[in-house]
């Protein structure tokens, strides 16, 4: 992991799902997160027999992936959270020590709300999709 990420934004072992944003702009942030079963221990309970990443951790990872590029490029000051997911389609499972590409549109960006939509994607095969929201919750 890009020691930059915690720099970006709030998450902390063992729950930053963001390696590295390759890169950042006002239309377009791709990212990448390898799982480690070493080290994401809490994601290894679900799906065992098949060692596939809980959807929703990649969910958050994608998340994750577009905040961070908000703030590398720029684009938006504050602290955000998660407030909606819209559009959720899991299409494939991940395993541990693959690369997950994240590739995010940004569709509306300002001072109070962040609405973007991304892909996950693994050896250029779609395994999910979602768009969601995220709202300024600190108090400035």
């Amino acid at each position: 992991m890009d020691a930059s990420i915690e720099k970006l934004i709030p998450h902390r072992s063992p729950f930053l799902f963001v390696d590295k944003i390759i890169s950042a702009n006002e239309k377009q942030i791709i990212g990448i997160k390898t799982f480690d079963k070493a080290i994401d221990k809490m994601a290894t309970g679900s799906f065992s027999d098949f060692d596939f990443i809980p959807g929703m951790i990649l969910i958050e990872s994608m998340a994750q992936c577009g905040g961070a590029g908000i703030k590398k490029a720029g684009l938006a000051e504050g602290f955000f959270g998660l407030v909606s997911m819209d559009h959720v389609q899991f299409l494939k499972g991940a395993t541990y020590n693959e690369e997950i590409k994240y590739t995010i549109q940004n569709i509306r960006i300002s001072n109070k709300i962040i609405k973007q939509s991304g892909m996950a994607t693994v050896r250029d095969t779609l395994i999910a999709e979602a768009t969601w929201v995220c709202a300024r919750i600190d108090n400035t």
